[in-house]
């Protein structure tokens, strides 16, 4: 118990730090208790939080703060024109044309598959090759089961997002126009004494700032890099298979391993094994390479000091509670958690300072 109430009174004895806690473990609960309820004001909060960047540039160059903030807006309303206008329906009738080649592709696979045995008769049976078959039938016929229940309920989906093209570009404006008016309004609610929580946010808002500003620009970059590429080399669904290759950079390490399984099964059903196949995965290694090698380097440099292990744990944390965001924010949390950490009070600085108090009364007393 002695060493429990020692550990207590080094690491929390603290008012800043029992303050910082408090903040953690509520921002914490309200996230996890409510994210579903207020998921259109969370989103919110995270565009408005990647556009203030923008607008701070803008007020460097000695435009006034309104005048920014509207002509940051303008382009974010045009930008997501473009993507519920035009992005979207494209990605609709690729994935729609997609679906209805999977009866096609299937059987071709089948055929494929079926020739195994006489190739490699060494490696294959002909009865592992059927229980193969009939393993991707019966997830494909799953499949096709799951996008039926989610086609019927399309029209609760429809208007879900019709709530979110209506609320979140006047919430995103509001969390922009006003923000000093909402951190005031928040910062009344903080202990007063909060020279520790301020030292984390200090850091946590550089790198996560600067993370997911970076991050966007690298999606953008690798979709519109991949879909010129396929589109070049005349593959089919290039827009489709260019996002989801630009989405793949949320998850490190794991998503470009698994977006390059969908790239070369449609790869192979549109040429089979032929120069296209190869130059076409040949490209797509080169865009990888390039993405790892070059864009995350300049783009994270100075952002991301994590370990590799953090990172996917942080990944498989944080995706398992949030799901989607969680994966898209797992270095952003994990980099907060590393703030925390860093900034809480040292074991070891605590028991040196202890000592020297300790030297010092003796010296005194002596």
């Amino acid at each position: 118990m002695e060493s429990i109430r020692a550990w207590f009174q080094r690491h929390l004895a603290d008012p800043q730090v029992m303050g910082l806690a408090a903040v953690l473990l509520a921002g914490f609960f309200i996230v996890f208790l409510t994210g579903k309820m207020l998921a259109p004001v969370i989103a919110s909060i995270i565009i408005a939080y990647l556009l203030e960047g923008l607008v701070s540039l803008l007020q460097r160059h000695a435009l006034p703060r309104l005048a920014a903030v509207l002509l940051v807006f303008v382009g974010f309303i045009a930008f997501m024109a473009f993507v519920t206008f035009a992005l979207l329906p494209l990605l609709s009738r690729q994935a729609t044309q997609l679906f209805q080649l999977l009866p096609e592709m299937l059987t071709s696979g089948q055929s494929a598959l079926m020739r195994l045995p006489e190739r490699y008769p060494e490696l294959f049976s002909e009865a592992q090759v059927r229980d193969l078959i009939d393993t991707i039938r019966i997830e494909a016929l799953s499949y096709g089961q799951q996008v039926v229940s989610l086609s019927v309920s399309s029209v609760v989906s429809v208007i879900t997002v019709t709530v979110y093209l209506i609320l979140m570009p006047l919430l995103v404006f509001f969390f922009l126009k006003d923000k000093e008016r909402i951190v005031d309004w928040f910062a009344r609610f903080l202990p007063r004494d909060r020279g520790l929580i301020s030292q984390v946010w200090v850091d946590v808002d550089r790198q996560i700032g600067n993370y997911v500003r970076g991050k966007f620009i690298e999606i953008v970059i690798v979709w519109v890099t991949t879909f010129l590429t396929f589109s070049l080399m005349g593959m089919q669904f290039a827009m489709l298979l260019g996002v989801l290759v630009g989405v793949s950079v949320l998850i490190p390490y794991i998503g470009a391993a698994a977006v390059t399984v969908p790239v070369a099964v449609l790869a192979y059903f549109q040429w089979g094994v032929q120069p296209e196949f190869w130059w076409l995965l040949g490209a797509y290694a080169v865009i990888q390479a390039l993405d790892g090698n070059v864009l995350v380097p300049l783009l994270f440099s100075e952002v991301v000091d994590l370990h590799p292990v953090a990172i996917i744990v942080a990944v498989l944390i944080f995706g398992g509670l949030w799901g989607f965001w969680g994966v898209f924010f797992a270095i952003p949390l994990a980099t907060l958690v590393q703030a925390v950490l860093k900034a809480w009070p040292n074991l070891a600085q605590v028991d040196g300072s202890d000592k020297q108090r300790a030297d010092e009364q003796a010296d005194t007393a002596q």
